[in-house]
């Protein structure tokens, strides 16, 4: 997620330089063959195109807005994780005792267990954000011009480690070998806090009710996991992401025949003006498609992302902390502004 002031200008021109490049090829050709070679039957009237700028303006904003929703939904549900993920904590802290403990163990034993509580809890946040970075073929991560902006300007941890590494220091070895072997590796994270829940239930260390509490939390960290996976794994439509590619890419390249005749009213001299003013306006709609492009898929690991490392990071510095345990754990800092 870019924080601060977001992309600088020569960020953007290096983004859609590809763009830039094509689109003054475009222009410059019909202009040279109008100017050298007297071919008037390249002229078409501004009104028709005009027209189907105005069409494609409709579908880059709709595509816009609906990625959009994507994003905030993202931001939304992580922003849950975060709330219900408090909740955990100050519930096992305060729910999980020995007042009705069949046996009597001491402080250090209990915090303990409350310790191992969290750690799986740390282990379902980064079984989680490894699953929603993993490669999707539509995603437009996959892309050149995002693939050259991402290793030049920034890294994602989820890309560059292996999941196994991240979530062992987590769990118990028997836990680590149960979850490994299974393909929804957070899912059966889960389960495991639920069947531990049980056992805590079973040795007097939570009631009936507080059970029934924290279980709740677990469901409804199920419900948003299942949410996050929801717009991981079904793609913006692609027939309206793949049509409105075509009606930009004809439509910029209709452009320079209707300025030419625009700019030839003003004189011989002010034909060249076509190339700039055909590439400018071509680069306003395609750099309009690509924010859509990049808006999609909100946990891709592109620079648009929903900051999912450093929003699990911030939840085990906060749930730590209200266990009293030291640690030596620091926010994830941005990279040329852009928090991952």
């Amino acid at each position: 997620m870019h924080i601060g002031k977001g992309y600088t200008f020569k960020e953007v021109i290096l983004w859609t330089r590809r763009d830039i490049f094509v689109l003054l090829i475009l222009a410059a050709v019909p202009t040279a063959l109008f100017h050298f070679f007297q071919w008037k039957w390249l002229l078409l009237p501004w009104l028709p195109i005009a027209l189907l700028g105005t069409a494609v303006a409709f579908v880059v904003g709709f595509k816009n807005n609906a990625s959009y929703d994507r994003l905030w939904e993202a931001r939304r549900i992580w922003g849950s994780i975060t709330n219900f993920s408090r909740s955990w904590g100050i519930m096992v802290k305060d729910y999980v005792t020995t007042r009705h403990c069949k046996t009597k163990v001491s402080d250090e034993e209990l915090k303990a267990i409350h310790l191992e509580l969290y750690n799986r809890h740390f282990a379902w946040l980064t079984a989680l954000r490894y699953q929603l970075r993993e490669n999707k073929t539509w995603e437009a991560i996959n892309l050149p011009h995002n693939k050259e902006y991402r290793n030049q300007w920034f890294r994602v941890e989820e890309q560059d480690n292996k999941i196994e590494d991240a979530i062992q220091p987590y769990l118990s070895q028997k836990e680590f070998q149960i979850v490994i072997s299974r393909s929804n590796k957070a899912a059966q994270i889960l389960a495991l806090q639920s069947e531990h829940l049980r056992h805590l239930l079973s040795e007097g260390y939570i009631e009936d009710f507080r059970h029934m509490e924290l279980e709740k939390i677990i469901v409804e960290l199920y419900n948003q996991q299942g949410a996050s996976e929801r717009i991981k794994n079904f793609p913006y439509p692609r027939q309206y992401a793949s049509l409105n590619n075509w009606f930009i890419k004809i439509f910029v390249a209709l452009i320079p025949f209707g300025m030419i005749q625009e700019f030839a009213k003003l004189g011989d001299n002010y034909i060249w003006m076509t190339i700039p003013f055909s590439a400018l306006s071509g680069w306003i709609f395609t750099t309009l498609e690509r924010i859509g492009e990049t808006s999609e898929n909100p946990f891709e690991g592109s620079a648009n992302d929903v900051p999912i490392s450093s929003i699990s990071r911030n939840i085990e510095i906060d749930l730590l902390e209200m266990l009293h345990v030291k640690h030596n754990l620091r926010p994830i800092q941005s990279q040329n502004n852009i928090l991952t």
